[in-house]
């Protein structure tokens, strides 16, 4: 057994063998051991960005270590069914590093897992494209993925681009700086697990953090990739602020017809890094699964799962 599989079996057994509350405790009590600031900036970021749980130290208001101790307890078993699909040591030690990170408050391992040789995405040592690629970005923001992709694989890499975006401003961003690439198709629709209206939270920070969700006050039409796109599909990428389940849900033929490439966010929340693996695994078995990191060493954001 090597570092890698040693550190992440000692882990999990260790959380196997506690209850619930006493990995909440162990989790509280590395956290009252950070330094200060540090706690600062984890309360300043859980209250910009709401998607795992509220962390108000004045109030005595810990959500946020509550749903890290449950996903943990809870779900070890999924973890180490992802641990063990997972196809390079690179992305086992990054799996380790962020459930270190949730337990132990671990900074150095998530350190050293962050990916530095290949663009947001595009590992191009396991995502291997073609001329003939028909591309889906959701959550294409004002066309950063796609520029990426670009620069990373060549102009002439792809037969035919979606990007589909939710919010005004960032739509006509999007059109703009993708103005001079011939045949990429601009989609101003959410894209869920139906057909029908969805809502955007706008959020108070960035336009790259709106939310869907089924009700609010902004409506914008919901689809499906199933509906929305009848031709093959070769590559997904996902970044939709939670959406990604139900999204998911609703490409589920093109995944079991086309088989396309996935590269989708599994960080926002304590659930998907977990259940979005097994969901793809259910709808066809033979994909093979990879994470990479892009984020910081505080707490793990900008975790992507790739499945080929």
């Amino acid at each position: 057994m090597n570092t890698i599989d040693k550190n992440f079996f000692n882990l999990v057994n260790t959380i196997k063998k506690q209850s619930l509350e006493e990995v909440y405790s162990h989790i509280k009590n590395c956290f009252d051991k950070i330094h200060p600031s540090i706690q600062a900036s984890l309360e300043d970021y859980f209250k910009k960005f709401d998607y795992w749980g509220k962390l108000i130290i004045a109030e005595n208001n810990f959500e946020e270590l509550h749903n890290r101790a449950e996903s943990l307890k809870n779900h070890i078993e999924d973890y180490i069914f992802l641990y063990n699909r997972l196809e390079d040591y690179r992305s086992k030690k990054l799996l380790f590093a962020i459930l270190n990170n949730w337990y132990n408050f671990d900074f150095e391992t998530l350190k050293t897992s962050n990916e530095t040789n290949y663009l947001h995405y595009f590992d191009a040592d396991i995502v291997k494209c073609s001329k003939e690629e028909i591309i889906v970005d959701l959550g294409a923001y004002i066309g950063d993925t796609v520029i990426d992709y670009l620069n990373t694989y060549g102009l002439d890499q792809y037969k035919k681009i979606y990007c589909y975006e939710i919010t005004d401003e960032s739509f006509e961003y999007l059109k703009i700086n993708l103005t001079n690439y011939p045949n990429i198709e601009f989609v101003k629709k959410a894209v869920g697990n139906e057909i029908g209206n969805l809502y955007i939270n706008k959020s108070s920070v960035d336009n790259s953090a709106n939310t869907i969700s089924d009700k609010g006050e902004t409506a914008i039409p919901g689809t499906t990739l199933d509906d929305d796109i009848k031709d093959k599909i070769t590559m997904i990428k996902m970044d939709i602020e939670g959406y990604e389940q139900k999204a998911l849900e609703g490409c589920k033929q093109h995944i079991i017809n086309d088989h396309p490439k996935l590269l989708i966010s599994v960080y926002h929340n304590h659930e998907d890094l977990w259940k979005i693996p097994k969901m793809i695994n259910e709808m066809d078995n033979s994909y093979k699964f990879y994470l990479r990191y892009y984020g910081n060493n505080i707490f793990p954001t900008e975790i992507v799962l790739i499945a080929i």
